[in-house]
């Protein structure tokens, strides 16, 4: 019996589907892992290589060859193909959607993978008097070289696209006059900024308890107050874990909460940073994924989507604000992503910490039964104080346009004073009548 090929295609049924090897491909050319490109009907689709085998039920008449394998080597490695194949039975979904909605949108089209490109800016050593003139004569020019200073001297392409509204000209200019230099994403500095204030003593415990784990798994729910600083957890973490070759998986439940973790972490650890989310461009996107899964990226940050995406020598899981809803996808392929970096941390034997300042039932009860370690931490870090708060009953009060005196009158002093006030509606929607 010749051999067969067992591949996952993008199509609502269940299971995988038989074909035979291209014509005049080796052995070594068929690993589990890429892609090829196989007839489909009238049409033809790209799928993802699963197993082989001798044996089919399918007539050997009927069997089809595949057209040509797309990858000169594996885009997913065996350890985690084996995972997406479990997910898709956990959660009883169509192996080949699983195993390609993993992948960008252009390797899913059967498209070749983007060659590394120059994302990182190294900032030069300018002159003094250099300086001095592009303040005068190309102000646009001097504040890219000051925000790039201010971020230690390296910065990635998407954080200046973030910062910059259109940034290519001043980029251009000051790389002619070698004051900056582009280079991949692997071109960065090891130099660490230290945090901006000491570790209280129920951060260090926190990250004591977790460093012991290091080396096998563990889950940890991270209680900690608004402002207590579990972020400057996760980053000590973090440098223990990149410290000893190790990745680091950072889910983050927005997208609006990306730019300023990107700078903090680019500012706090060393190698290339890969950021996966739907608000950067496939292309972007394609870059991130490949630089994760070749284990160029040493941390990568994302949304739920990111927890499906390869990861070699994974050291430790960390999911922000692990009680929100963001991280169950609700079509297609239905998943929980705090739930699948719990498996996740499980099969690469790390530690999986979970933050929030109001976790979830279930994380509660998990934390309660003792199966995870409930670490707390109920104080502001640094001097950062909580907000004085006040409860009015409102009951027996004349309002006005739905507003206390009480509040009518803290408004008033604000604005004499100059300052800002916000006030918050307890309403979602639009109402067709308005009463005054």
């Amino acid at each position: 019996m010749p051999l067969i090929l067992r591949i996952a295609l993008p199509a609502p049924v269940y299971g995988l589907f038989d074909y035979l090897p291209p014509q005049n491909t080796g052995l070594h050319d068929l690993q589990p892992g890429r892609r090829l490109l196989v007839p489909f009907g009238r049409t033809e689709r790209c799928g993802i290589l699963v197993d082989t085998g001798n044996e089919t039920a399918i007539a050997r008449n009927r069997l089809r060859a595949a057209r040509k394998v797309l990858d000169d080597a594996p885009l997913i490695d065996a350890e985690h193909l084996n995972f997406l194949r479990w997910v898709a039975g956990y959660y009883h979904h169509p192996e080949g959607e699983v195993l390609l909605s993993s992948l960008p949108v252009r390797l899913r089209k059967g498209k070749p993978p983007l060659a590394p490109r120059k994302d990182r800016i190294r900032l030069l050593e300018p002159d003094a008097d250099v300086l001095a003139a592009l303040e005068r004569r190309a102000p646009r020019q001097w504040a890219l070289l000051n925000w790039l200073k201010s971020r230690g001297g390296s910065a990635s392409m998407s954080a200046l696209r973030e910062s910059f509204h259109n940034p290519h000209a001043p980029l251009r200019a000051l790389q002619t006059k070698k004051l900056i230099a582009l280079g991949p994403a692997d071109l960065t500095d090891n130099r660490i900024a230290p945090p901006s204030y000491e570790p209280a003593p129920e951060q260090v415990g926190a990250i004591e308890t977790v460093s012991a784990h290091l080396s096998r798994y563990g889950a940890f729910l991270l209680d900690g107050v608004t402002g207590s600083g579990k972020t400057e957890v996760y980053l000590q973490l973090a440098q223990q874990v990149l410290h000893k070759g190790r990745t680091v998986l950072l889910l983050v439940p927005e997208i609006s909460l990306t730019p300023q973790l990107v700078s903090r972490l680019e500012k706090r650890l060393p190698g290339p940073l890969a950021v996966l989310h739907s608000g950067r461009s496939d292309r972007e996107r394609e870059q991130a994924w490949l630089m994760a899964a070749r284990g160029q990226a040493k941390v990568v940050l994302g949304t739920r989507s990111a927890v499906l995406a390869p990861l070699p020598n994974l050291g430790l899981v960390l999911v922000d604000e692990e009680h929100d809803s963001s991280y169950k996808q609700q079509e297609g392929f239905r998943y929980s992503a705090r739930d699948m970096a719990l498996v996740r941390a499980r099969r690469a034997n790390c530690p999986v910490v979970l933050g929030s300042a109001t976790p979830s039932l279930e994380s509660l009860k998990n934390a309660i039964d003792g199966r995870y370690t409930w670490l707390k931490l109920t104080r502001r870090a640094g001097k950062a104080r909580a907000p004085d708060m006040q409860l009015i009953d409102i009951r027996n009060q004349r309002l006005t346009g739905g507003l206390s005196p009480l509040l009518l009158q803290a408004l008033a002093n604000t604005l004499n004073q100059g300052r800002q006030a916000m006030v918050f509606l307890n309403r979602r929607g639009f109402a067709p009548v308005l009463t005054c």
